[in-house]
């Protein structure tokens, strides 16, 4: 039996699950909806190795599981399944078609996804050493469905899904040290004998591919280490894991360790929906409200091609129609987990050495260019110790948390500092012009300069 943290898990493994599985505007003539499946694909070996897709993952992470403790793992995947669209002839056989309109929705060929879910638990002693292998495979079979217009027989859908062959491997080795810990690994594969025929395209090895495949864990008793913030006895041995194609994090109720999320997808530990998302949308790392708005300008037309698209797409359209004023209302934006933040060594301060008090509290909305208490070409910031402000010369080191290589590229560079801004929230800017840059003089004229916070740069000693 799973641990209760499964079900706390199963929302957000469902968000992976299908996540990209029908895009806005939740067509299948849509040219995004044309090239689908990107996340936790394991195709065949045969196909797998003539190209960039890949036919296994591997998790590897810490647990510290109590005596007597089971571990529990679902692997989680979509199985595709082609459906083609026929229409019924005079002679009462059927021909293929493009599409089949009916008064609610109009019918194309498209590929569903069907979720398989292979489930397993053993006790933790018997993952130690080899570990266990539980090979599965789910047999080829076609249905089919005959469409009805009022009440008479107008064409038939066929729905065809190929053999799925594959192994999950589970094992632990444990680490040294006191701390009796184990080093957990799971290693998910497609072993599938299809052989590609010559010039065969992605569409036929995704038939016979595990599709947004990724893993639940959860230990009956004791917890994971967290791979993302581990403790510092536990960072050594987190460094050596290797994930392949995946990753783990903490899951379920926050302050809970006993499961964790193996994603396709890079997550936060304890990642979870938003209370205020209506549905799923099937596009996690869009925006609800503008998904809704979109969705609700469509045209009846092509809400009924969305509906004979997929049945999750046509529920994502209803849950669109039927959503009430408030309930949009609330998509427009939440703020949570407000906290307070200083950079380490930075103090800010005006010409005079003390602290700006900012806004005052009653202030609505802040304008600087009204505030005498602010001058960007005048206000000084200390950083490491000394004042930094308009003219000063700083060294950058852009952070991580940057996502424009372009700034990476200047790392080490000397520059020229403009301005020192403070934006509504109290946080610090400094406006730099780089040093050789030939365009540097234009910016300056048009009031263009690149911005830095001040834990992303160190005074220049003045001469």
């Amino acid at each position: 039996m799973p641990p209760a943290g499964f079900e706390a898990a199963r929302r957000i493994a469902d968000a992976v699950l299908f996540e990209g599985y029908v895009l806005y505007p939740y067509r299948a003539s849509a040219a995004k909806n044309r090239m689908r499946w990107q996340f936790g694909v394991l195709v065949p070996p045969s196909f797998g190795a003539a190209g960039s897709e890949h036919s296994r993952q591997r998790t590897e992470c810490l647990m510290e599981p109590r005596r007597g403790a089971r571990l529990a793992a679902e692997l989680r995947f979509l199985h595709v399944q082609k459906r083609t669209v026929q229409r019924q002839r005079a002679d009462r056989g059927f021909e293929p078609a493009d599409e089949l309109a009916l008064p609610d929705r109009v019918l194309v060929p498209w590929d569903e996804g069907v979720p398989e879910q292979i489930e397993v638990s053993f006790p933790v002693e018997e993952l130690i050493g080899d570990g266990v292998t539980v090979p599965f495979e789910l047999p080829a079979g076609e249905v089919q469905e005959i469409v009805y217009r009022d009440q008479k027989a107008v064409g038939r859908l066929t729905r065809r899904r190929e053999r799925l062959d594959g192994v999950l491997r589970l094992s632990a080795a444990e680490l040294p040290g006191p701390y009796g810990a184990l080093r957990l690994s799971a290693v998910v594969e497609n072993t599938s004998g299809w052989s590609p025929p010559t010039g065969a395209d992605r569409e036929l090895a995704l038939r016979r591919s595990l599709v947004s495949a990724h893993l639940l864990l959860g230990l009956s008793a004791g917890g994971f280490v967290s791979m993302t913030d581990p403790p510092q006895w536990a960072a050594p041995a987190v460094a050596q894991c290797r994930n392949e194609h995946t990753w783990p994090v903490l899951a379920g109720a926050a302050g809970r360790s006993d499961v964790l999320l193996s994603s396709p997808i890079i997550l936060a530990d304890h990642p979870e929906i938003a209370p205020e998302s209506p549905g799923a949308l099937y596009d996690a790392t869009e925006i609800d409200e503008i998904l809704a708005l979109r969705t609700a300008a469509l045209t009846e037309r092509e809400k009924r091609e969305a509906r004979g698209t997929d049945e999750l797409a046509g529920a994502a359209i209803d849950l669109v129609d039927s959503m009430p004023p408030e309930v949009l209302e609330r998509l427009h934006g939440a703020v949570r987990n407000l906290r307070e933040v200083a950079a380490a060594g930075v103090v800010p301060a005006g010409a005079d050495g003390d602290a700006f008090p900012g806004p005052p509290p009653d202030t609505p909305w802040w304008d600087p260019g009204a505030d005498r208490g602010v001058d960007p070409a005048l206000d000084r910031i200390v950083v490491d110790g000394r004042s930094v402000g308009a003219g000063s010369r700083v060294v950058l080191k852009p952070g991580r948390r940057r996502t424009d290589a372009q700034d990476l590229f200047l790392h080490g560079r000397t520059a020229l500092v403009e301005a020192v801004l403070r934006d509504v929230d109290g946080a610090v800017h400094l406006a730099v012009t780089v040093d050789g840059d030939p365009g540097a003089e234009l910016w300056r004229v048009q009031g263009r300069f690149r911005y830095f916070q001040p834990d992303e740069i160190t005074p220049v000693e003045e001469l």
